[in-house]
């Protein structure tokens, strides 16, 4: 293949995406999908740092902290960060008093877990759009988003490189319509970062390309349609959901419009967790506590809880002496809720947080073929049945914020649904029974899966050959 490709131009896509990533190269002929873990194309958007800042990415950086946090009891500790000294003597300065005494006390900083091995940054991309978080500690040590993103993009490109033998000349990088959060600058702060990451992993010439629009690209090199039409795709990942509708005619095709949300299957798997968890580990019930010499029962304040529950990688921070003694009071007071209560001390004590999501996520995907399943939580000792009613029911709002969207979008280019020709729906969440249910009733006989994992890497890469570009204005 090295030979075959020597002085060849080639078109390269990088998705660098909120939970997994993909690379792809077109020689004009022919896609191919570069192996970035063994054999496979889709590599975890993940980074690993242990206590000697060496990096680990992809799926051996999550194992990594899986394997070295399994079983692992959580000890926060204040860290010190410097040392005051103040005057206890009294009187003035003179003979019979030549000195004055002083006491040195330590100052402390925030809460900091004393043996965590190491630090692991999943879904990063979900904070490139937030102006106020530039910097992430580890080990006391500020890092940059943008260093923490490179090591990821590194490898991508030196797994290219390898495939091809050549030097990567340029990358059509993905990019969502529109990244996660409020701030009206997030686009632009989010590519700007995205851009340097980009340089600093050795990439030259990069243009960002809408991923919704990519997809489609891909699922047109694939399908080849005789006739012209219109595809809307929905492009339902990570961390976002994208939409473009685009007009198309032989190997010539238009942006009509797109559009994009911050809802993906992050913010899905979280309020599985809400829903389905949140109640077997207290939720809502009260608890007996001692207050000024008198046992009162009180509402357990599980509120102060959810944040770190709901993000995995911080849920270690609930060690703090305070939220920890509430756990433990409420274990204690015993009564029907105590099992509740211990479980909860369990999952933060042993950080398992991140093996809930890792539950939920398999469940989630067992129903696309299932109709019912089990959450299965063996550290909790936890088997939850849960039914594809029961996920259509948790999802039925966001349902809604998708039909609203492609509306949106629909009457801002002036078209009504009767004049789309294909939906193309793709990411790992368009495989939700629910999402292609909503779709078939919008547009029905119309709607097309195409690659879940791969079609926006396939089609930037087309994107690069062709050299095709967006205006982002």
């Amino acid at each position: 293949m090295a030979d075959e490709l020597d002085g060849m131009r080639i078109g390269v896509g990088l998705d660098f995406g909120t939970s997994n990533s993909t690379a792809a190269w077109f020689d004009g002929t022919t896609l191919r999908y570069v192996a970035l873990e063994a054999k496979s194309p889709v590599m975890p958007t993940a980074i690993h740092l242990d206590r000697t800042y060496t990096a680990t990415t992809g799926s051996d950086a999550i194992d990594q902290y899986v394997e070295e946090n399994r079983g692992r009891l959580v000890e926060l500790v204040a860290e010190v960060i410097g040392e005051m000294s103040s005057t206890v003597g009294g009187g003035d300065l003179d003979a019979s008093n030549p000195q004055l005494d002083t006491e040195r006390s330590l100052v402390y900083g925030p809460l900091v877990d004393r043996t965590l091995p190491g630090r692991l940054f999943h879904g990063l991309k979900r904070l490139l759009g937030d102006r106020t978080i530039d910097r992430l500690s580890v080990f006391s040590k500020p890092f940059r988003l943008v260093a923490l993103i490179t090591p990821v993009l590194m490898r991508m490109r030196e797994a290219i490189e390898s495939q091809t033998a050549q030097p990567v000349a340029s990358v059509h990088a993905g990019r969502p319509v529109n990244f996660e959060g409020k701030d009206v600058r997030r686009n632009t702060v989010a590519t700007d970062r995205l851009w340097e990451a980009y340089r600093y992993a050795g990439f030259d010439d990069i243009h960002f390309y809408p991923e919704p629009v990519a997809a489609t690209l891909s699922y047109l090199w694939r399908a080849r349609p005789s006739e012209r039409g219109i595809a809307l795709t929905i492009d339902f990942g990570g961390g976002t959901l994208d939409l473009s509708v685009v007009k198309f005619a032989g190997s010539s095709f238009e942006v009509l419009g797109t559009d994009g949300i911050g809802l993906g299957g992050n913010r899905i798997d979280q309020l599985i967790f809400r829903r389905v968890l949140f109640p077997l580990l207290g939720d809502g019930e009260w608890y007996a506590r001692r207050v000024e010499g008198r046992l009162i029962e009180t509402p357990f304040p599980f509120h102060e809880f959810e944040t770190s529950l709901l993000n995995w990688p911080i849920t270690h921070m609930l060690n703090e002496n305070r939220t920890r003694s509430m756990v433990v009071d409420a274990v204690a007071a015993g009564g029907p809720a105590a099992i509740k209560f211990e479980r909860l001390k369990d999952l933060i004590s042993y950080n398992y947080s991140y093996n809930c999501f890792q539950a939920i996520k398999r469940a989630k995907a067992e129903l696309s073929e299932a109709t019912e399943t089990v959450i299965d939580i063996p550290e909790l000792n936890l088997q939850i049945p849960f039914t594809r009613d029961q996920l259509d029911d948790i999802l039925a709002d966001e349902l809604g914020n998708m039909r609203e969207l492609i509306e949106g979008l629909l009457k801002r280019v002036g078209l009504e649904r009767a004049e789309i020709t294909i939906v193309v729906r793709t990411g790992g969440s368009s495989l939700i029974v629910a999402v292609k249910t909503l779709l078939e009733s919008m547009f029905p006989n119309k709607v097309a899966m195409h690659d879940p994992f791969t079609s926006v890497a396939g089609g930037l890469a087309i994107a690069d050959y062709y050299r095709y570009a967006f205006d982002w204005r």
